[in-house]
């Protein structure tokens, strides 16, 4: 049995926890339970100081106004900024995705500023991608094929200091061919589902950068290897 022990920061779960993205922490502490890991999992409202001591913070996805009120009041408080420097691993789904960049639509489209975490600009497209999305993982992850649901009308613009999470399948993810984006130990993605309920070896991904591990002691995976496949099957069959 493992030693380890990891702390994670469900961050704003009262403005970016539209679309049942909490599931991501609940794998996480599984995930990691399984494995004789402990964890400790805080929850910080948007009227509290974010932690600088976690190991993983989660984002997770909401409207318009939540998106930009969050995205001001992590500005100032710089605990998630400080949490980056200090080796923290970072998650962040739609909503969270876009807030990590430099700057994302607002509620009439206009420029809103970000944290500044990603070399990402988000704003707004003229359809809204709604639908099961499917994406082939930058292999230098070492993650298989992901598999998720996204409701956004955003358009994400990577800059040079990011890399592209996954060339899509099926969908449409960033607007471009891809979908989501990541540097060193931070990624954003538009999946829900919840993304890491899909997709477990993403989950493990987070959890070794955490341990600070290249690898875990595998786990039997025939519920969400069924889960995979039902909805991969579904879109591609």
């Amino acid at each position: 049995m493992s030693s380890d022990s990891i702390k994670i920061v469900w961050v704003y779960p009262d403005l970016l926890s539209t679309y049942g993205d909490q599931g991501n922490c609940i794998v996480l502490e599984r995930r990691a339970m399984l494995r004789g890991i402990s964890t400790r999992t805080v929850h910080v409202r948007s009227d509290e100081n974010v932690p600088v001591d976690g190991d993983i913070y989660l984002l997770g996805g909401g409207e318009d106004r939540p998106q930009i009120l969050a995205a001001r009041r992590l500005r100032n408080d710089g605990g998630l900024h400080r949490a980056r420097d200090f080796g923290a691993v970072i998650f962040a789904v739609c909503a969270g995705y876009q807030l990590l960049g430099t700057e994302f639509g607002g509620e009439e489209g206009q420029p809103v500023q970000g944290l500044g975490l990603l070399d990402i600009r988000s704003g707004r497209g003229e359809k809204r991608a709604v639908g099961e999305i499917v994406g082939d993982v930058d292999p230098a992850l070492a993650v298989p094929r992901i598999t998720g649901f996204e409701n956004h009308q955003g358009v994400t613009h990577l800059g040079p200091g990011v890399k592209p999470l996954a060339k899509v399948a099926h969908g449409v993810g960033n607007g471009d061919g891809f979908e989501g984006a990541y540097a060193d130990h931070v990624i954003g993605t538009y999946m829900h589902g919840p993304a890491l309920v899909r997709n477990p070896g993403l989950a493990d991904l987070l959890l070794r950068w955490a341990l600070k591990r290249d690898d875990l002691p595998p786990l039997p995976e025939s519920w969400s290897d069924r889960l995979r496949e039902e909805r991969l099957n579904a879109v591609l069959a």
